[in-house]
């Protein structure tokens, strides 16, 4: 499938999605815990719905009959293997935190996904899992893999070159009949990880860490059942924000909490001291016409926003720098290149760094031709490039929007946007 964008101007009012990092997250404590557990407001996706069938392959009985409240029934810290081939689709959250719940198991369980899931990185954790006591078996650190338990407690390392490795630790270890000490090396994305801390501190769960370095996680503990209401996913929001600042937009977006964790949150600060007028208001933001103007960004806590915002620079008076983001190259696909490869085909003017990106000030013109790479940010900032220029651009492998905004075009063109699926 592709997305056909032109020149739009937005107006209007828009709630984004649920959160996929507090989904997703809930979903696995919530197979964990003894009882049944109720999320509210869900993000319903690919990504999600992935990690809902690898819940339901290692025992959990989960309920979405009702899109507004699904229910969870978990397995008390005990997985029961229902199915040991799990296929995660394309969610690299799922595989990364359901490969140490896999790991409380003395059975072999075998995970797989798409061609973008094979590309991600897992050795890391694998290596993590066997000083643990797992045993694992790999394509060279990525899927096709097979993990057997049951680890148990001790000292592990790990490389933080995704905060994702760490979450995963840290939601197992407890359930542990030892304590566990787990050292972190060049730990990226830590606002990730403080997610899926304020989750364990919201069950109970003992965890100590010193500078977020060295975790302390006391063994013979346990998740018990829950209700939250998922909050709505700042980087989802990152998108009709983005859409409004480069079209010269009047927008409002409802529902944002913004004293949650999510450190895709920052990104309305990003483009605040990019010069875009911003009104807050308790239950709703309003983002006004305004100029932008380049600037230095360290992405290095929130690496999804470098599509879009590579994308904003464009439109910004001047030099952009987004910076120590290494970990983008490790996402969907490479985002440092491909953003990089895309938007020069739109007249970009860029330089590719190690580590980032340094954009210029450009005259964008549409393409007929743009890559997503099946990546669900590629295709959605490539959209909004799009949006912004004379002519119409066309996406490929639109239909990715759906891992994490499958109402994507149809909120844009609520908002009035020249946006439609085509096969």
């Amino acid at each position: 499938m592709k997305i056909l964008a032109g020149r739009s101007r937005l107006r209007g009012k828009i709630a984004v999605p649920g959160s996929k990092s507090h989904t997703i997250r809930g979903v696995v404590i919530g197979t964990l815990a003894a009882g049944q557990s109720q999320l509210l407001r869900p993000l319903i996706s690919e990504d999600t719905l992935s990690c809902i069938e690898g819940c339901r392959c290692l025992g959990a009985g989960i309920d979405t009959t009702d899109p507004a409240k699904w229910m969870i029934e978990g397995v008390d810290g005990k997985p029961k293997i229902k199915k040991n081939k799990i296929n995660m689709g394309n969610s690299g959250t799922s595989l990364r935190l359901l490969a140490s719940v896999a790991a409380l198991c003395d059975q072999d369980i075998s995970f797989d996904g798409d061609d973008s899931l094979r590309t991600r990185f897992m050795k890391p954790l694998l290596q993590s899992l066997s000083e643990l006591g797992a045993r694992t078996q790999s394509n060279h650190g990525k899927c096709p893999l097979k993990i057997r338990g049951p680890i148990h407690g001790g000292l592990t390392k790990i490389e933080g070159i995704t905060s994702q490795f760490l979450s995963s630790l840290l939601i197992t270890t407890p359930l542990l009949k030892e304590d566990s000490v787990i050292q972190v090396s060049h730990l990226n994305e830590k606002p990730y990880v403080e997610i899926t801390l304020e989750w364990l501190n919201k069950q109970g769960i003992l965890v100590a860490h010193e500078n977020m370095e060295i975790f302390k996680v006391k063994g013979g503990q346990s998740y018990r059942a829950f209700r939250k209401a998922i909050p709505a996913d700042f980087s989802t929001a990152c998108f009709p924000l983005c859409a409004a600042a480069i079209t010269g937009s009047d927008i409002t977006i409802t529902g944002l909490d913004f004293s949650d964790l999510q450190g895709d949150k920052m990104i309305f600060h990003y483009l605040e001291k990019m010069g875009l007028s911003i009104d807050y208001f308790p239950e709703q933001v309003m983002i006004r016409p305004s100029a932008l103007q380049g600037i230095e960004i360290d992405l290095n806590a929130t690496p999804d926003a470098l599509p879009v915002l590579s994308v904003a620079a464009c439109f910004a008076q001047g030099k952009t720098a987004l910076v120590n983001v290494p970990q983008a190259r490790f996402k969907e696909c490479d985002r440092i290149a491909v953003m990089t490869q895309e938007l020069r085909k739109m007249g970009a003017k860029i330089e590719e760094l190690p580590d980032g990106m340094v954009i210029h000030q450009s005259s964008l013109h549409s393409c007929a031709e743009l890559d997503g790479h099946g990546d669900h940010r590629i295709v959605m900032s490539l959209a909004l490039a799009g949006m912004a220029t004379h002519g119409e651009s066309i996406v490929s492998t639109a239909e990715a929007a759906r891992v994490t905004y499958p109402c994507f075009a149809e909120d844009m063109i609520q908002l009035g946007a020249n946006i439609k699926w085509i096969e």
